[in-house]
């Protein structure tokens, strides 16, 4: 599955958010990159302008492309509901977003490596694709190798400091993680005003 692979601290300070996990380079230099970036002096952005940003840096912070991205779009608008919420809780549910939101992987593309490298196991079984939906009542497990354990271990340590999202138990002693229910809108903190992504591509 394909997936960005561009410069991270770059595009962090594009937007001034860090979309991937903390930027020491968006917190010593947080204005634009580029040589007229520290000046700040911006022209006003239109309409289109900053609805394509916040498009962006939502699709960024998941580490999906713009094909996949759509699809989720799509998907969202099909079912019944707010589609910005919904496709906010589409990608919330992508399994290497869980394993992130779990502290399995210090950032979203670390959870993905993890993923993706099939350390982790869906009800018992072994799935390794990030966009794998997961659904409420699943019970995510490592893998009973003693690497797969050990790198959940060192990332689960590393994490400890950041909560786990309501909406999800993590068992770090047997390294369990289950969905409870789907996310609410409110508890999503996506850095991003969704409605603006929703009026992009409705138009």
């Amino acid at each position: 599955m394909a997936r960005y692979t561009g410069p991270t601290d770059r595009i962090a300070r594009r937007y001034g958010v860090a979309l991937f996990g903390p930027s020491k380079a968006l917190e010593r230099r947080p204005y634009p990159p580029g040589q007229h970036g520290a000046r700040g002096a911006r022209r006003k952005q239109s309409d289109y302008s900053v609805a394509l940003a916040e498009k962006q840096k939502l699709r960024l912070q998941y580490g999906i492309m713009e094909k996949q991205f759509r699809k989720y779009f799509a998907e969202a608008q099909r079912r019944r509901g707010i589609t910005g919420d919904i496709m906010v809780q589409l990608l919330e549910t992508r399994l290497d977003n869980i394993c992130y939101r779990l502290g399995i992987g210090a950032t979203r593309r670390a959870a993905r490596q993890f993923v993706g490298h099939g350390h982790v196991q869906v009800n018992g079984v072994r799935v390794n694709v990030p966009s794998y939906c997961v659904r409420p009542g699943d019970v995510i497990t490592i893998g009973e190798g003693s690497r797969s354990q050990q790198l959940a271990m060192r990332a689960l340590d590393s994490t400890q400091a950041r909560p786990v999202m309501d909406w999800l138990t993590m068992d770090n002693e047997k390294l369990t993680g289950t969905v409870d229910r789907l996310p609410e809108a409110e508890e999503i903190d996506t850095m991003v005003n969704v409605q603006l992504v929703v009026e992009l591509y409705s138009r």
